[in-house]
């Protein structure tokens, strides 16, 4: 047996990404306040609430594109609260987000949107990068979109794009920011089901900002809940049930609702 300790093992048992306390102000405006929560290697955390209270803001802040005021940020079994650029990129190899307009870029086929960050590796050679990113294509179900431009898709085929190019970084976790927002429902279920299938596959860490308790419930491990600038729940789907927080059973029953004039069952939040 080994003398050394198992360092994968150990870090198995440490949070991959973690909020210790972390507050952030826009002027007088306080969207974070002492705010905690961890998510562990391999785990979905999914982050619910209304809109405005600071979602996104947390995910930008895993990303390092925002600083918190004050309280720590760790990404990667690392405290990046005071990294700059240059550690920060090495982060972002790690760690990737899907943004809510896919982020891609409109003159680059949707293959060459996906072979762009392996592009980028300069370790492949073009025969490489064309069956990873086949195979990606393939895995998000938008194999026969190779060869069209992002403005001749649907919002929901973009959001599909978007995570097969995040996958091409073959990072450890993905953020996904209102990964069902604006789709239609059969959309929303397909990247719903998309998602699970690489946390299962895949084993990757997961944060998906959302207020679609649908998704929540079929994602989630565990789940933050903000309101008002704070963390007042963080505990799994079936302790979210229980909660006593009454903003907490309102979001749950006012999930149940459907909103009039539609039949899709849509949370009345979006």
């Amino acid at each position: 047996m080994s003398e050394h300790p198992n360092h994968q093992d150990a870090e198995r048992h440490q949070p991959y990404i973690e909020f210790q306390h972390v507050s952030k102000s826009f002027g007088d405006h306080k969207v974070l306040d002492d705010v905690s929560f961890q998510v562990y290697p391999g785990e979905t955390l999914c982050i619910l609430g209304r809109s405005g209270v600071g979602k996104s803001v947390s995910l930008h802040h895993i990303m390092g594109f925002l600083k918190p005021d004050s309280g720590r940020v760790m990404v990667a079994f690392q405290d990046i609260t005071d990294y700059g650029e240059l550690e920060l990129e090495q982060i972002r190899k790690k760690v990737t987000m899907v943004f809510q307009n896919g982020a891609l870029f409109d003159s680059l086929t949707v293959g060459e949107n996906v072979a762009f960050p392996l592009r980028e590796r300069r370790d492949l050679d073009e025969e490489q990068i064309f069956q990873i990113v086949d195979g990606l294509l393939d895995m998000v179900g938008v194999k026969p979109m190779r060869d069209l431009l992002p403005s001749d898709l649907s919002t929901g085929m973009k959001r599909s794009v978007a995570i097969a190019r995040a996958l091409s970084a073959q990072p450890e976790c993905i953020l996904y920011d209102e990964p069902t927002t604006m789709v239609d429902p059969l959309m929303a279920q397909l990247l719903g089901d998309l998602i699970q299938k690489l946390k299962q596959q895949l084993k990757l860490t997961s944060i998906v900002v959302t207020h679609d308790m649908r998704l929540a419930k079929k994602l989630a491990d565990r789940i933050v809940f903000l309101h008002e600038a704070k963390a007042i729940f963080v505990g799994s789907v079936h302790e979210m049930e229980r909660a006593h927080e009454d903003v907490v059973q309102e979001f749950l029953k006012l999930d149940e609702l459907i909103v009039p004039g539609r039949d899709d069952g849509y949370s009345a939040y979006t």
